[in-house]
Parts: C-alpha cells; structure tokens; sequence
C-alpha cells in the first residue's frame, strides 16, 4: 500500500534539501504532483496534504479529473496537438510543452478571440533525444521572438526532460544548458516574456535539476508510487 502522505513529506525534505545546497529557499521550488494514471481518491490524497498543483500528459485524461478535484491548480505537461488545443487551453495554468510556432498560434487564436492570455512554458529537448518531442537549444530563441507578439500567449519560461539515466549526475549538463538558456533569453527583455519557470526535473532526477537551478519540478511515482503507463486510469 502507497503511504502518499509519508511519500510527499520525503520529496519535500529532498526538495529542502537540494534548495539549501543551490542556495534557495525551498518554498521558491514548485512541486507539481504528476497524476498520469493515479486514480482520483489518491490524488485527493495528494491535495489533502496540501499539493495544489497537478500535472497530466494527456488532454483527455484531465478533462476527466478536473470536475473531481477542487482547489487545485493543472498544468498540461504532455506532447499538446494542435487539435486538441480547443478544448484544454482554458482549463489550465500552464502549457509546459509548446515546441512550435504553430502550436503557439493555434493557443493565441483560442486566447486572443476571448481577450485572454495563455501562460506556456518552451520544451526543450536539449539531450537531443529522437524519442522526445521538444525544440532544439538552437531553435529556442527563433520561436520565443516569434511567439512574443502573439497577445494570447505568454512565454513564462523553459521546460525540458532530460535523458533517463542510473546515475542522475549524467544528465546534469542537460539541466545547466537550459538554465543558461534561461538567463540568456531572461537577458533580453522581450515584451511578452518573462522567464519565470525553469521546470525540469522528475522523480529519477529532481535534486539535481534543482542544484542546477530548476524551480518547478514534476514529480509522480516518489508519491504515488510505481505505475502501469500502458493504463488510463479509471475515474472513480
């Protein structure tokens, strides 16, 4: 039996601890709780011990849990399609994986006819992975000078996921490219963006990416335990 509440208060001490040794506070850390096939009950588990931002992969699978669960803030984390886009992007409070200029306008399209504006993060697939969605390093600030003028998007940051690895200080490197992305771009003050997210960092990796200067982490199976990702999980 997963004990969610004894796995929540062991990241946050990780979480705690990492902040200490980059020289931050941990309340300046983000823990978005990664909710891919977690049944409802053991979210609201989550959120009763105070976690009040989830994350999901898939469209669908948000919408179904929304209604379920209150005071809780989503963030969409997974490959987003462009016709998918109608139907979430009022839903959330950030996209953390646009990785196009197509994507962004279909967002601005949704946002700007209900004079809104969309919070979204910039994936990138910094270790090159063919497996993964996500933009080049190279290809990053191209996208952000385009994406700035759009008036129904705001950029407010980075997001990656780094390669899988035994030993998480492989992929160390991964996380420092994308925080000097991050002050590269921040250096700029474009209008329209504002790099405020650094979300890199999952269950395997965390207390590295935060060394490295995430602040926003996504994290499932440290609380909820080992899942079956070919599954969905049922509504209950």
């Amino acid at each position: 039996m997963v004990n969610v509440r004894e796995n929540i208060a062991r990241v946050q001490e990780r979480i705690a601890a990492a902040s200490r040794r980059s020289g931050r506070r941990p309340e300046d850390i983000t823990l978005v709780a990664v909710t891919k096939t977690v049944p409802v009950e053991h979210i609201q588990e989550a959120v009763d011990c105070g976690l009040r931002d989830l994350g999901e992969n898939r469209v669908q699978e948000l919408l179904a849990k929304q209604p379920h669960l209150k005071g809780v803030k989503w963030h969409l984390i997974g490959h987003l399609q462009r016709n998918k886009v109608r139907q979430v992007w009022d839903r959330v409070t950030l996209i953390h994986s646009v990785d196009s200029l197509e994507l962004a306008r279909e967002i601005d399209k949704r946002a700007a006819t209900a004079g809104r504006r969309v919070d979204i993060l910039l994936e990138v697939n910094v270790a090159g992975e063919e497996s993964k969605f996500g933009l080049t390093p190279e290809a990053v600030l191209p996208l952000v000078r385009d994406v700035a003028g759009l008036p129904g998007v705001h950029i407010c940051g980075l997001m990656t996921v780094a390669p899988l690895v035994k030993d998480p200080e492989e992929v160390r490197p991964v996380f420092q490219r994308l925080a000097s992305l991050r002050w590269e771009i921040d250096a700029l003050r474009l209008p329209g963006v504002d790099m405020v997210y650094l979300s890199m960092g999952m269950t395997n990796d965390f207390e590295v990416a935060i060394e490295a200067g995430a602040n926003m982490v996504r994290i499932g199976s440290a609380i909820f335990g080992a899942r079956d990702y070919s599954k969905n999980a049922e509504v209950q």
